[in-house]
C-alpha cells in the first residue's frame, strides 16, 4: 500500500489507515476549486480558482492566460499557473488578495447557495484549513495567514449589514 504523507482528515486516518475519504464538507463552496462558475470580467470562469489563476497572466501572457481558461479542472489551472509564475504579471503579490477579494464576492452574488452558507457562519471563525498554504490558509503549523478565510468573514460582514 502507498503510504501518503499528508491527510486532510486526521481523524480518517487514526481510524482507518487504508481509507483515502473523499467527500466534501459542508463549507466546501468557500473552497475556490469548488465547482461554482464565476462571471468575472465579461468572462464566465469554471471556478474562482480557473479566474484567479488565470487572472494572473491576462495581461502579461495572453497565451498563459488562454492556456487555463481552456484546461478541464481547477487542479489543471492552478499546476499550469505554477509552472509559469515567471510569467506572471509582476504587481501580482500586491494586487492579488483584492482580485480575489472581487472574485469571492462575484461568486456570493452569482451564486446563492455560497450566500446561504456563508451566511449559516453566524459570526464563527472562518479558516482555510489547508495544511500547506499558509497564505491563503494556516499552514501546516495552523498559524499561517488565513487571507482567504479574512476575506469571507469581512465579505459575510458586509452582507450581514
Amino acid at each position: 500500500m502507498v503510504v501518503l504523507e499528508q491527510y486532510r482528515d486526521l481523524w480518517l486516518k487514526e481510524k482507518m489507515n487504508d481509507v483515502i475519504g473523499f467527500y466534501p464538507r459542508e463549507f466546501y463552496c468557500f473552497d475556490n476549486f469548488s465547482s461554482f462558475k464565476v462571471k468575472y470580467d465579461g468572462y464566465l470562469y469554471s471556478s474562482v480558482e480557473e479566474a484567479y489563476q488565470a487572472l494572473g497572466f491576462k495581461e502579461s501572457a495572453p497565451d498563459i492566460y488562454q492556456e487555463i481558461i481552456g484546461c478541464y479542472s481547477a487542479h489543471e489551472a492552478q499546476k499550469i499557473a505554477y509552472a509559469n509564475k515567471d510569467k506572471r504579471r509582476k504587481d501580482w503579490d500586491e494586487i492579488k488578495v483584492g482580485i480575489m477579494e472581487d472574485l469571492l464576492r462575484c461568486k456570493i452574488e452569482q451564486n446563492p447557495y455560497v450566500k446561504k452558507k456563508l451566511l449559516e457562519t453566524k459570526d464563527y471563525t472562518i479558516v482555510e484549513d489547508s495544511p500547506k498554504d499558509s497564505f491563503w490558509g494556516w499552514g501546516e503549523d495552523r498559524n499561517g495567514n488565513n487571507q482567504l478565510g479574512k476575506l469571507w468573514m469581512k465579505l459575510r460582514d458586509e452582507i450581514k449589514k
